[in-house]
């Protein structure tokens, strides 16, 4: 981890993630779930919609999302 992450909201992330080829695949109250099918399995992120997400809740995100700091900040 080379950069320190941003503050940023749930909409950004949700953005960003999608760009990777996850989507949106239900919401149950302040959680939204992200899933992406590969060859070998389904990766499945659930997080909660508030404004500014928490930099070690964004960790767990990118960390889940099965990408690294550096390439989830690039994709900003």
């Amino acid at each position: 981890m080379s950069a320190n992450l941003p503050v940023i909201c749930d909409i950004e992330v949700i953005k960003w993630l999608k760009r990777v080829g996850f989507v949106a695949t239900r919401q149950k109250g302040s959680h939204v779930r992200l899933e992406k099918s590969g060859m070998e399995e389904t990766i499945k992120i659930t997080f909660p919609l508030h404004r500014e997400i928490k930099k070690g809740t964004l960790k767990r995100i990118i960390k889940d999302a099965r990408l690294t700091v550096d390439e989830f900040l690039s994709l900003m």
